[in-house]
């Protein structure tokens, strides 16, 4: 099925990105078995197709790095994530002493920073692929936008393929980390980063809630 002219409705495919939209959900737990190389490849696919900043872009504006499970650098990155939370966590604990205001706002973030720090990321080394998405500093400083539109094509294509999606947002944080850039072979303080989960999905994710159009929606004539 293709959408042969953006100037034409086609409800066929309305209707098939609608059921993929509703369907999206973050998977927390995933199958050991690893999805084939194709499957992978589609949902990179798809992060390139999402828009950039072109301003603020050359040709080499966006990179991935597939990280398999049982790769040797799995663990030694592990390390390097709960290295990064706990800074990261002691950053935001000291902020939080200083304004009242932040600590009543941002204790839960801050607890989750913590058990990182302690614990790691639970999808890196269970999840069959962590993938680390690049893209190029630039001016205006837009990357996280731009990655934020790949990583959502990402998570939709793998949505479409039933495939499961965690995004792994302390990745953001990795492009600080010279040694996590370095062992992934992204050139240091070039590249903004953030990072997901693929698998499959180890049981079926709850139902979404959201809210009405109209309950959300004001229009002004």
């Amino acid at each position: 099925m293709r959408l042969r002219s953006l100037t034409r409705v086609n409800p066929e495919c309305s209707k098939f990105l609608d059921g993929i939209l509703e369907s999206r959900r973050s998977i927390r737990s995933f199958k050991p078995e690893f999805p084939p190389k194709e499957a992978v490849k589609a949902v990179l696919r798809a992060g390139i197709l999402a828009p950039y900043a072109a301003l603020a872009a050359d040709k080499d504006f966006r990179r991935f790095v597939v990280v398999y499970r049982d790769s040797p650098v799995t663990a030694r990155i592990s390390e390097l994530v709960k290295r990064r939370a706990g800074a990261v966590s002691q950053r935001l604990a000291e902020e939080m002493s200083r304004n009242p205001e932040l600590k009543d706002r941002a204790h839960r973030f801050a607890k989750r920073l913590e058990a990182v720090s302690r614990e790691g990321i639970l999808a890196i080394g269970i999840a069959p692929y962590y993938v680390v998405v690049a893209e190029r500093r630039g001016f205006p400083p837009v990357c996280q936008q731009s990655l934020a539109h790949s990583l959502e094509n990402m998570w939709l294509k793998a949505t479409s393929l039933g495939l499961g999606f965690q995004l792994i947002s302390i990745t953001a944080e990795m492009a600080l980390d010279k040694e996590f850039c370095d062992l992934l072979s992204i050139p240091y303080g070039e590249f903004e980063l953030n990072g997901c989960a693929l698998g499959y999905p180890a049981a079926e994710p709850s139902p979404a809630s959201r809210p009405e159009v109209d309950e959300v929606t004001r229009w002004l004539d």
